[in-house]
């Protein structure tokens, strides 16, 4: 899912009052929220880990870790909500925007915002009132009142209002900024008024807010999370008498499961990284190990994916690691630009059940099944479509000019190995923590964080450690983008199951012919379509409560299902033209999205065989599950 700017600046610059008082404002804001959206990533570091350390290592468990977690936990969703907003970096579909010409992408960007700025208006006093009714309950290990918990949310939106019409009125045309709120106004009152007209739809206002509602706000480029959010409040405040603190108390249950901690503290483990060297190191070995062989660097590519997947979590930081380690040399072989941007989006796509995934975690999150079970039966799957994909590389680079690309030898070899061994090692430690029970899935990013650091501390030394705070900032912005989604989706998820929408989609499901591979076959397919137009984290939210039990009514083991569904939007997230993944690993490859477009065929084609077999043989999945 694109993060690309919210506004186009179509201002002139050079006016000095105006740069004066934009610099105290970003001065002012730094302090007023990013700092301490910094701030609240290492005190989640620090309280999760004393905790792994007093019940592990001393054997005396501290009561009050967890809830601590989940408060902070709130609170770093809602402060990093606001800081993506300031910064433009809430995920959005841009595919079709993009198309448009500059005065019409103006105009949408600014029709974006002010939708953004609808939402946030709107849920502003549901979000006070639920703080407020919050106070009369008391949290059992810290004894703290629930409003200041709850009141995370209140001061996220009221920040991410301020901070979406400041950065408007700073960078948008006054008179592209007034039409478009102009359009929005008149789409709200319109809805307003047929409000007469929609409480005798009954069913139907599902699809005309789930689905007309949710299609025209994605496709116009509104970012994601506000565009279920407006669905989802436009379908209680207009077709229901249900209170308006409903959805603000649904957003929060599904901002602070605790088991989603474990997304912006991998999102900070993989940026650590990147910013110690360790994930350039494990390309370096694999590079001098077969890197002189017909294609080797593509082996490289794909094993480098798979083992930096494994750290990190985020594709967008795995591709952004191994793509300038290696394209520069790809290039002096010869290797053509689409060739290579092809290869980057199928090789993302393959890591996607490759634990840590974000995906892996919030399915787990949703629907209950277990994360160890997940991390377990994520790596096979994987191994299977990197080796689909190694088959393709086989067949293309059988003629690859090698001339230059002699053996390093081996020392070299060695010398690489040593460099790449702690971060070869970091996958094994985080896995066995889980699945040995040393920590939870939440907990066991901290042994990780502790982990990189002491190893650029006390092995891998001149580590740039200016960029540490601008990365806990990345971390905490990336963050409340992806919960932001997923309280906004666990909304209309929860509107969706009171509805008897699921209650419908699992008796349609559960009549689709063929038994489970009917199933399968049809989930693949909707996987697929959701993964180019929702991206993993928000299909799962909505779909994975629904779809998940009519799984298991028509026998197909949950952590099969789980790797079927992953895999699919993997496919759909990375496949052009409407896969955004694809676009991003354009971005990273710094190379023109239609340059890929023929050789990705290949790739995505042997992905698709491999999801068929994985959906086949259960045993991929689940053989060494415990």
């Amino acid at each position: 899912m694109s993060t690309a700017s919210l506004y186009t600046d179509t201002k002139a610059r050079g006016d000095p009052r105006r740069d004066r008082h934009g610099a105290r404002v970003d001065a002012g804001w730094r302090w007023l929220v990013e700092y301490p959206a910094a701030v609240l990533v290492v005190a989640e570091v620090v309280i999760l880990f004393t905790g792994i350390v007093a019940r592990y290592a001393l054997h005396m468990p501290i009561t009050w870790t967890d809830e601590a977690a989940s408060i902070l936990f709130l609170w770093l969703s809602a402060l990093g909500s606001a800081v993506a907003i300031q910064r433009g970096e809430h995920m959005r579909m841009t595919a079709l925007v993009a198309k448009c010409g500059p005065q019409a992408r103006a105009y949408l960007d600014a029709v974006a915002a002010g939708a953004a700025l609808l939402f946030l208006a709107l849920v502003l006093a549901p979000a006070i009132h639920f703080a407020n009714k919050q106070g009369a309950f008391t949290s059992p290990a810290l004894e703290i009142s629930g409003s200041w918990r709850a009141a995370a949310l209140s001061v996220g939106v009221a920040l991410m209002l301020a901070a979406n019409a400041l950065r408007l009125a700073r960078v948008a045309d006054r008179r592209v900024a007034g039409a478009a709120l102009a359009t929005i106004a008149l789409i709200a009152l319109a809805f307003w008024g047929a409000q007469p007209l929609f409480s005798g739809l009954g069913k139907l206002n599902l699809l005309i807010f789930f689905l007309g509602v949710v299609v025209l706000t994605v496709f116009a480029g509104v970012p994601i999370a506000f565009g279920f959010g407006l669905a989802t409040f436009g379908y209680l405040a207009l077709t229901t008498r249900i209170p308006l603190e409903t959805m603000v108390g649904r957003m929060d249950e599904g901002m602070s499961h605790l088991i989603l901690l474990a997304v912006p503290l991998f999102i900070f483990l993989g940026l650590l990284i990147e910013m110690t060297g360790m994930a350039q190191r494990m390309v370096a070995f694999l590079a001098n190990l077969i890197g002189h062989r017909r294609g080797g660097l593509a082996y490289v590519l794909i094993g480098a994916m798979y083992l930096v997947s494994g750290i990190s979590g985020a594709k967008a930081a795995d591709m952004a690691a191994v793509a300038p380690a290696l394209f520069p040399e790809m290039k002096k072989r010869g290797a053509k630009e689409g060739d290579l941007v092809a290869l980057l989006a199928a090789t993302a796509a393959q890591t996607e059940t490759i634990p840590p995934s974000i995906v892996l975690i919030t399915i787990g999150s949703v629907t209950g099944v277990s994360i160890a079970a997940l991390f377990t039966g994520g790596l096979l799957p994987g191994a299977l479509l990197a080796v689909a994909l190694c088959v393709v590389v086989w067949r293309r680079y059988s003629k690859e000019d090698l001339a230059g690309a002699a053996w390093p030898g081996r020392h070299a070899v060695g010398r690489s190995l040593r460099a790449a061994l702690p971060a070869l090692v970091l996958p094994f430690l985080i896995r066995f923590a889980v699945v040995d029970g040393v920590a939870t899935a939440t907990e066991v990013s901290t042994i990780g964080i502790v982990y990189a650091l002491l190893i650029a501390l006390l092995v891998q030394r001149g580590c740039d450690w200016a960029r540490l705070v601008p990365i806990l900032i990345e971390t905490a912005a990336l963050s409340g983008a992806i919960l932001l989604i997923i309280g906004t989706a666990t909304a209309m998820a929860w509107c969706l199951t009171r509805s008897g929408f699921s209650s419908d989609l699992a008796a349609l499901m559960a009549g689709l012919p063929g038994g489970k591979f009917g199933f399968l076959a049809v989930s693949i397919v909707l996987f697929i379509v959701l993964g180019s137009v929702l991206e993993g984290v928000p299909a799962i939210v909505l779909f994975g409560p629904l779809l998940f039990p009519i799984a298991q009514q028509v026998g197909v083991n949950e952590v099969h299902y789980a790797m079927v569904v992953i895999l699919s939007m993997g496919i759909g997230l990375f496949a052009p033209p409407f896969g955004v993944g694809y676009y991003v690993a354009s971005a990273i490859g710094k190379a023109s999205p239609d340059a890929g477009m023929r050789p990705i065929a290949g790739y995505m084609l042997a992905l698709f065989v491999g999801v068929l077999v994985i959906a086949a043989v259960p045993w991929i999945s689940t053989g060494f599950l415990p």
